[in-house]
């Protein structure tokens, strides 16, 4: 039992792991994407798209290896991060259309960015995922 047992935990460190990898390979290309045209390649457009594509895949290669890290943890820390993902999608949903009719009814000064959205999300996921595991504690 107990070799079952750390034998599990392993494979949840090495998906945790893999998770923070494959993020941090997201973000960094997302960094080319946002600031290499105007930095780096002098406004490419081909490179620019060869870009947002690989960024693309990484992406998806994020999104796998995050199912299968849930996959990995056990039903209780598998329903804290379900918990907190329904409120984060719910939040967003709420808060992105709403701050998007500010921008186009113009009740805002500035423009409604995506960034904004992100940042809402990923507040929301943290604060979310901070309450499930003191609820459950």
């Amino acid at each position: 039992m107990e070799a079952k047992q750390n034998n599990w935990h392993s494979e949840l460190k090495k998906n945790t792991k893999a998770l923070a990898v494959w993020t941090f390979l997201w973000v960094f290309t997302l960094a080319f994407v946002a600031f290499g045209p105007k930095f780096i390649w002098n406004e490419n457009k081909i490179i620019t798209i060869v870009m947002i594509i690989i960024n693309t895949l990484v992406g998806v290669g994020m999104i796998w290896i995050n199912r299968k890290h849930l996959n990995s943890q056990d039903p209780l820390q598998r329903k804290i991060s379900m918990d907190a993902m329904a409120i984060t999608l719910g939040i967003t949903l709420i808060v992105g259309i709403s701050y998007s009719m500010l921008d186009i009814t113009n009740l805002i000064s500035f423009n409604a960015e995506i960034s904004h959205l992100v940042f809402v999300m990923g507040i929301t996921y943290l604060i979310a995922m901070l309450i499930g595991n003191a609820r459950y504690k």
